[in-house]
C-alpha cells in the first residue's frame, strides 16, 4: 500500500495547502509569500497538480511552524472570495462544532 504522501496528487479545480499550526493547533493556509496565515483569503490558490505539489513541498518544509500539510479543494463564491470546497474543510474553516469547555486560571 502506498502512503498518501507518496500517491500521485490529483487536482480537479482550485486548491490550497492547509495544515495545523504547531503552537496552538489553529487551521492555517500556505500563502504565495511562503508563510502561514489563519485567513483563507490569504491562501495561494492553484489549479494544477504541479503547482499544488510545489506549494505542498514548501509547506511541508516548514514543519516547525505547521504540521500535516495537505492539499484541500476550494471554491469561489459569486463575489470571487475563496471558500472551503468540501464538508471537511467547511468544518475546519468554521472551527469546532461543539462548545469547548471553559477553563479558568490558565
Amino acid at each position: 500500500m502506498t502512503s498518501p504522501s507518496q500517491q500521485k496528487l490529483k487536482v480537479r479545480g482550485p486548491v490550497v495547502v492547509t495544515a495545523n499550526r504547531v503552537a496552538d493547533g489553529a487551521v492555517v493556509y500556505w500563502t504565495e509569500d511562503s508563510d502561514w496565515s489563519t485567513d483563507l483569503a490569504d491562501a495561494a490558490v492553484v489549479a494544477t497538480a504541479p503547482e499544488a505539489e510545489a506549494l505542498l513541498a514548501g509547506a511541508r518544509a516548514d514543519s516547525l511552524n505547521a504540521v500535516d500539510a495537505y492539499v484541500a479543494p476550494v471554491a469561489r463564491d459569486e463575489a470571487g472570495r475563496v471558500q472551503p470546497g468540501n464538508l471537511r474543510e467547511r468544518i475546519r474553516f468554521g472551527g469546532p462544532t461543539i462548545d469547548l469547555p471553559v477553563t479558568f486560571g490558565i
